[in-house]
């Protein structure tokens, strides 16, 4: 069966829902309750932050200390889902920001590139996880290419970024906060690459950084192929 394709809207179409978010509806109530605790300096656009990923709640806590609004990457998934709840679901994340992308590969995800290019153009922030999916058991592992190609082709700079306690917020499989506690936000020193840059060691060094502030172990392996059951960490 032929996979639905899933329609990327345009940028401008979420400002509005994202500025209620995050300074009306949602925004004024996480700030309240979990007092989230930055350190380093909080980047502007144009650039990417380029962050570990621990819980789907990094997708609200790191758009809510930048300025203005971050753009990210999800997968497809979150956009078909049929019923009320995946209607809602859908328009929450195109809402945010959210750019959904076929992770087989092929045109949906190049779309998504072409995305992040005009995101960053436009002179704003666009929000990536290298590591591709969440870290099945807390640690930091292998990123994608995805990111050093974009920094490449659009010239701006990735800042890491370290997100830690939000594994303790949000476990994976729950629905809902699981403990109320301040999530720490660490954003390093941007890094750049130029035309001709090694993609797997852009890569990597900028994963390298985020290990430095985040303070996780390191795995040499994709974290896809863990939860797939492919690779054996242990």
């Amino acid at each position: 069966m032929r996979r639905q394709t899933v329609g990327h809207p345009s940028v401008e179409g979420w400002t509005v829902f994202f500025w209620l978010l995050k300074h009306i509806l949602l925004g004024p109530f996480l700030r309240l309750l979990f007092r989230p605790k930055v350190s380093g300096t909080v980047p502007k656009g144009p650039g990417i932050i380029a962050a570990n990923h621990l819980s789907f709640c990094d997708s609200l806590f790191l758009p809510l200390v930048v300025p203005g609004q971050l753009v990210f990457i999800g997968k497809d998934d979150y956009f078909v889902r049929k019923g009320i709840k995946g209607r809602v679901m859908a328009a929450f994340f195109r809402g945010v920001g959210t750019i959904p992308v076929d992770r087989r590969g092929g045109s949906e995800a190049a779309d998504a590139l072409e995305t992040a290019l005009r995101v960053l153009k436009e002179g704003r922030l666009f929000g990536i996880y290298p590591e591709g999916t969440r870290s099945p058991d807390g640690r930091l592992y292998r990123g994608k290419t995805g990111v050093a190609r974009l920094a490449v082709e659009s010239g701006a700079p990735v800042h890491p970024c370290a997100l830690i306690g939000t594994d303790d917020i949000q476990p994976t499989g729950y629905r809902m906060p699981r403990k109320i506690m301040r999530p720490v936000i660490r954003f390093g020193e941007p890094l750049s690459y130029s035309e001709g840059a090694d993609l797997r060691k852009a890569t990597d060094e900028i994963v390298a950084a985020i290990q430095a502030l985040s303070g996780q172990e390191y795995v040499d392996v994709y974290a896809s192929s863990v939860k797939k059951g492919d690779v054996k960490t242990d």
